[in-house]
């Protein structure tokens, strides 16, 4: 039972929030609030405040405009503190992590009487590196010799005038307390190239040894979080620490409740996680380039003792492992035909998948070779890394004096971040998989490298189910996952079955407060063209799409492949393209802004857009009157993925089609349906131009499981 306390505390902290808000209670946040409360306030402990007994998971599917943050809040919050836990909120985006640190928790503690202190948790990724700043801003100074011959590595020294400006700025902002040296908070956009040049690492930072450690962005942040009650980080972050074995960067999982936001899409992350891919003709050119530059280093410093005789092994070692790449590469060329074929987002990805995951003898044979000398590369420069960081505590009978060994450490710990790599994806690609579950998905894809092609060899996982049940929900004190999409076709099983929730998850679906029948529409015209029959369906788009939209200010038109989006375009009137914002040209952002641009200036404006815009896109009002949905987003057929895992469920007498492709369709349909009504006043129209809907057997499940808006079929 929830204790009194708690509970009086839960409702006393909603009850000032709502009047101070000047709000009404909406029923799907109470019960939101009460479910939460329910599962994660009666975890029975022991004396030392261990999890006694069966996992406490709770996944709550809570629609649009319930306010989820406020209600997982006032729920975890207190029941955290009075655990003696500390709170995780992960996201699966920056924008949400952004606006609960800067907007939801900060109105909370204003309004509801809680007393919590907050931090935000990013990667080392997002902060500047002083260090790299610095190289940087002494150009091709004799410091940075070494560096040079590093350059493959990321470490290019050349500084052209914009940049020089750029890294001036930020010195300048550093040093006037103007600049916190987080990517998120500097005022421009800074492209990925530019700030992979500013940023490090963990296999290349010298952490305490560094000379700007107690000037260091990350370090300053992390400091922050050993004290506060509550930490929101995102998924990714949450997954890193599982994998070191937690407590590593955040938290104790044993002392921590996880709230999942965006929950959809933490099995998904997991995966990304445990996935690995090299490279073949990259990486021989790497590992080359390694040889070179330290047989160069060597012949410039006479190293004595355990560190010369270290290094001194790598050349002849990289250079038999490049002649291994090189039999792989021409094995898989032989073998390998190419299918053409697109991802989610439309990228083109020609690909070769081994059937059931089962490698040809002879690539095994060929990956096993590969796997050896990888390993083999790895202890010497862990080796390596070691002696350096001897060196930098000032042991004595290292042969190398501490500046040297730090100006040398984040170089020989990207080589060993590489060479660990390729031994990680070699030992996934090449591993028995175990009898009863899912196999590893293998494949192999063709990648363009400058004037040349490449083989990128991929091993993943199918299911994160099994690694998140051992690494997460098994071993943390208490989490919920919440999302406004958890269910498809209207149950549980497909996320049991992906996320891997224990047995004894309670699971809940509490009700959006829009009344859907009263603000929407959802049209199934007839245009006469099965989507199937992508030349004829093409062409029907074209033909009805200007008349469907008349009228509409804002209008999101989504599409399930890049050809048919790009086909549709090209077949419009010139006059009528004109409105038209293709997904691709601009960034997200940028496209987003120009749209809402022009409907502000009190014109029409017209998105087309892929998976990315079919969620997590905010359009409220005008911005979006009008969704049109080109056809049920049934997963892009040659995923590697997807494709084995459906190999997997047909080997154990299932039904891939019903079990898998239909639910993740289910679920994009409604993800795409959810841009249309954004706040409580929004209205508009859901039109979708595929009629299997109507005439398929399983075309009636997918469309009970939409919300309900009020149908027109035609």
């Amino acid at each position: 039972m929830l204790s009194t306390e708690l509970k009086s505390q839960i409702q006393g902290a909603y009850s000032r929030f709502l009047e101070a808000k000047g709000l009404k209670p909406r029923y799907g946040q109470r019960l939101m609030i009460a479910e939460i409360a329910k599962v994660l306030g009666t975890i029975k402990a022991d004396d030392e405040g261990k999890r006694e007994g069966e996992p406490a998971v709770v996944a709550v599917e809570a629609g649009t405009g319930t306010g989820k943050t406020v209600a997982y809040s006032l729920a975890a919050i207190p029941t955290a503190k009075a655990a003696g836990k500390r709170l995780v909120i992960a996201t699966a985006t920056v924008a949400l992590q952004e606006q609960i640190v800067h907007k939801d928790l900060p109105d909370l503690m204003r309004n509801s009487g809680l007393n919590f202190s907050f931090a935000l948790a990013k990667g080392r990724g997002r902060y500047l590196c002083l260090s790299k700043l610095d190289l940087l801003l002494q150009e091709g100074q004799a410091q940075s010799a070494t560096a040079q011959l590093f350059e493959e590595e990321g470490f290019k020294i050349d500084v052209d005038e914009q940049s020089q400006k750029l890294f001036g700025a930020m010195i300048d902002k550093l040093a006037g307390n103007k600049w916190d040296g987080d990517r998120d908070s500097w005022p421009q956009e800074l492209e990925d190239g530019t700030w992979s040049r500013l940023t490090t690492d963990h296999s290349q930072c010298t952490s305490r040894h560094c000379p700007n450690f107690q000037q260091c962005a990350f370090y300053k942040a992390r400091e922050g979080m050993g004290k506060v009650d509550v930490i929101v980080t995102n998924h990714d972050m949450v997954l890193a620490d599982l994998a070191l074995g937690g407590g590593a960067v955040l938290p104790d999982p044993r002392e921590t409740l996880y709230v999942f936001d965006e929950g959809h899409h933490l099995p998904d992350k997991a995966i990304g996680h445990f996935a690995h891919f090299t490279r073949l003709r990259s990486t021989a050119d790497w590992l080359e380039q390694t040889a070179k530059n330290l047989t160069k280093l060597l012949a410039q410093h006479p190293l004595p003792g355990d560190l010369g005789r270290l290094i001194e092994q790598v050349p002849e070692l990289a250079r038999e492992i490049k002649t291994q790449q090189q039999f792989m590469f021409s094995a898989c060329e032989q073998l390998a035909d190419f299918k053409p074929g697109e991802d989610m987002e439309g990228r083109e990805r020609p690909r070769h998948r081994f059937v059931g995951g089962l490698v040809p003898e002879h690539l095994q044979e060929l990956g096993l070779e590969l796997k050896k000398g990888f390993s083999r590369l790895t202890d010497l420069f862990t080796g390596v890394a070691e002696q350096l960081k001897e060196a930098m505590d000032g042991e004595a009978g290292i042969g190398i004096a501490s500046h040297q060994a730090e100006e040398w450490y984040p170089l020989f710990g990207s080589l060993l971040a590489r060479a660990k790599g390729n031994w990680e994806l070699w030992l996934a690609f090449t591993a028995d998989d175990p009898e009863d579950s899912p196999p590893m998905a293998r494949w192999l894809t063709l990648a363009e490298s400058g004037a040349l092609f490449d083989i990128e060899v991929n091993a993943s996982p199918i299911l994160a189910a099994e690694t998140l049940r051992r690494n997460l929900w098994n071993v943390a004190y208490g989490a919920l996952v919440t999302s406004a999409t958890l269910t498809a076709l209207g149950t549980f099983d497909r996320y049991r079955m992906r996320a891997g929730l224990p047995k004894v998850a309670v699971t809940a679906v509490v009700p959006s407060p829009f009344h859907h029948a009263d603000a929407g529409v959802l049209k199934v015209p007839d245009l006469k063209a099965d989507p199937r029959e992508a030349p004829a369906h093409t062409a029907a788009i074209i033909r009805e799409l200007p008349g469907l939209v008349a009228g509409s200010r804002g209008t999101l038109v989504l599409f399930s492949s890049r050809k048919q989006m790009q086909d549709v375009f090209d077949g419009l009137e010139r006059d009528w393209r004109k409105r038209v914002f293709i997904q691709g040209n601009l960034s997200k952002q940028e496209t987003l802004n120009k749209h809402k641009a022009r409907v502000d200036s009190g014109e029409e404006s017209v998105l087309f857009g892929l998976a990315s815009f079919a969620e997590g896109v905010d359009l409220p009002g005008a911005y979006c009157e009008h969704v049109v949905i080109a056809k049920i987003p049934f997963a892009v057929p040659d995923d590697p993925v997807e494709a084995a895992l459906a190999e997997w469920i047909e080997a154990r007498g299932g039904n891939p089609f019903m079990e898998i492709a239909v639910p993740d369709a289910s679920l994009r349909l409604v993800q795409a349906c959810g841009r249309l009504l954004r706040t409580e006043a929004d209205r508009g129209t859901i039109t979708l131009l595929d009629r299997r809907v109507v005439t398929q057997r399983y075309g009636k499940a997918i469309l009970n499981a939409l919300p309900p808006f009020r149908r027109e079929i035609g």
